[in-house]
């Protein structure tokens, strides 16, 4: 049994971290089960608006695969993946940005709003925020087209600077513009990690669907906690990290060289992830940083 007491020597445990915290940026990239699962999802949101209250700027990104595929199933087309990217052409990303940047971004908005935390949905066409350019996949010596999938090409943070000088949350969905007005589907796992070194965050985290990274996956007792950037690199070239972890650490990398202070990888499926991780000393998840 919690008592009274215990509640508030927890809240004052969580002081100094919470002055660490105060007026700092933090990008979440949001997706996975943390976003389907109900109950999940409503702790986020909480957890989010809890740190708006306190003093951080969370700054949201998210994606959408699963709520695409359904919805492309409802239409009956087909869904093509080459090495990870979705094949996207012209009706496919149109009914990409119509889930992202409609029904996803604006269900997020609405349930921050209704705790009390003021957020404003975007995509990164608004503003010009995240121009793109056509991305190739480059696989057996061929170039292959997979249509209206982007890479970003540069992020303007004017937008956000101003959502987060008036006290708005930012939620952004991956959608980016090309120079002909083009719209482009890109990674949310990319777009966090580019918005994150935009806006000189001093935290990015991704909530996955696993507790962080693993020495050996199958042993749950390995879970490292902490590593440098150059430890994460030998353990890249040392085929500990792997598969699909390996380019979400990459993006982690890039954003640390340029400007992220710590990237964070956390089981968004664990109740209050984000907090335990910013608020405790033991933190939650997998924190990668430079040594220096």
């Amino acid at each position: 049994m919690i008592t009274n007491h215990d509640k508030a020597h927890i809240l004052v445990e969580a002081l100094p971290f919470i002055r660490k915290y105060a007026n700092k940026t933090v990008v979440i990239k949001y997706g996975g089960a943390a976003m389907v699962d109900e109950k999940v999802r409503d702790e986020f949101m909480k957890d989010v608006a809890l740190m708006k209250y306190v003093g951080i700027h969370p700054i949201i990104i998210h994606g959408g695969g699963p709520e695409i595929n359904s919805m492309l199933k409802r239409v009956n087309k087909e869904t093509q993946f080459i090495e990870g990217n979705r094949v996207s052409d012209a009706e496919t990303v149109e009914i990409a940005e119509m889930v992202l940047s409609a029904k996803i971004n604006k269900s997020i908005v609405a349930d921050l709003n209704k705790l009390g935390a003021k957020a404003v949905g975007l995509s990164g066409k608004d503003g010009g925020m995240i121009t793109a350019r056509k991305k190739f996949i480059e696989k057996a010596g061929e170039k292959i087209d997979i249509g209206f999938v982007g890479e970003i090409a540069e992020v303007n943070r004017e937008l956000i600077d101003i959502l987060v000088s008036q006290d708005y949350i930012p939620v952004i969905s991956s959608i980016g513009i090309g120079s002909e007005g083009e719209t482009f589907n890109i990674n949310a796992d990319y777009v966090a990690g580019e918005v994150a070194a935009a806006v000189g965050a001093h935290r990015l985290i991704f909530l996955t669907d696993v507790n962080g990274v693993y020495k050996d996956f199958e042993d749950k007792d390995s879970l490292i906690a902490d590593m440098t950037v150059e430890t994460a690199r030998e353990y890249i070239a040392n085929g500990i990290i792997s598969g699909g972890m390996i380019p979400k650490v990459n993006t982690c990398l890039e954003a640390i060289e340029r400007g992220v202070h710590h990237v964070i990888i956390l089981n968004g499926q664990i109740k209050h992830s984000i907090l335990l991780e910013l608020f405790t000393e033991e933190g939650c998840g997998t924190m990668i940083y430079h040594e220096a």
